[in-house]
């Protein structure tokens, strides 16, 4: 996947045409749908990033948001920034060829759709993927969620050409406010996934094959029920080290991705980046430049 070039004029055109039909920009969800939608279903399946004569430097970008509880507005959010994502990582060169994937997480032990996994996308099918999204608003009441199930299927049934043919990892963005489970049940790998482990793997295994592929970001909006809440945030900074980003304004979550790219690849450093959305008249430049000031860099 990863064809095709993206439009804001296309997107704005969408978002138009949406307001004058009263249609919503998440209408599979909003519709009453119950399960996951059969394009995002994470069974049997391996999502790729691919270089091609119009993008001949791609570099996989997969962004997983929980959508339970208080996190369900994540991608409404994310669904209205888009412009000023892909406006960064495109019109400011942070990146050439970026193929952007977007996924949701729940939980393995209640929920309908655990896992939904979109493809990675260089044009406006990235919008139509992320409106595709079940907003289960589930979870499991435990202060966990299956970030685990969602990190092993990003660390084997991804393939990314970043990484294969330039030994370049990809960057994973994971926005949520829980903890994941210690382990990765048997049964949730071959439930969700289709496949069958012969033991139940360690969360900290998976991180260090997960992170071998993908530059592995966790985002805490604050918000989020369990912003702030040190027991997560010290689970996460053990898993991840200094790329846990708290974030003081949920509406600059996309702002915050795209200069961590940025920044990851060399394209900017803080303050060129800072100065990039005060050219953009955004307002996140505050938020992003406490998240990002505490020293997350790509290694």
């Amino acid at each position: 996947m990863g064809s095709g070039i993206w439009s804001t004029d296309v997107y704005m055109s969408a978002v138009h045409y949406r307001s004058a039909t009263g249609r919503s920009a998440f209408a599979y969800s909003d519709n009453g749908a119950r399960n996951a939608h059969p394009d995002l279903d994470p069974y049997g399946v391996t999502r790729e990033s691919r270089d091609s004569a119009e993008h001949p430097d791609s570099l996989a970008i997969a962004v997983l948001f929980d959508v339970t509880g208080s996190m369900g507005r994540v991608p409404r959010v994310l669904q209205t920034r888009l412009p000023d994502l892909l406006g960064l990582l495109l019109r400011k060169r942070y990146a050439t060829d970026p193929q952007i994937m977007f996924g949701a997480i729940g939980d393995a032990t209640c929920d309908r759709a655990p896992l939904q996994v979109g493809q990675f996308e260089s044009d406006n099918r990235m919008d139509d993927q992320l409106g595709l999204i079940l907003l289960e608003g589930g979870g499991g009441g435990q202060k966990r969620e299956s970030y685990e199930l969602a990190m092993y299927f990003m660390a084997r049934h991804t393939s990314i050409d970043c990484h294969e043919k330039r030994g370049k990892r990809g960057y994973l963005f994971i926005i949520g406010d829980e903890m994941p489970y210690p382990r990765l049940s048997g049964r949730a790998a071959r439930d969700v996934i289709g496949d069958r482990i012969p033991e139940r793997l360690g969360v900290e295994a998976i991180v260090t094959e997960l992170t071998r592929k993908y530059d592995t970001y966790f985002i805490v909006p604050k918000g989020a029920s369990h912003a702030g809440d040190q027991e997560v945030l010290t689970v996460w900074r053990r898993l991840l080290g200094q790329n846990v980003l708290e974030l003081d304004d949920l509406d600059a979550v996309c702002e915050a991705i795209a200069l961590t790219v940025g920044l990851g690849e060399d394209a900017i450093d803080l303050d060129e980046g800072l100065d990039d959305l005060a050219e953009l008249g955004s307002a996140a430049g505050g938020t992003v430049s406490r998240a990002l000031g505490r020293g997350s860099r790509r290694e």
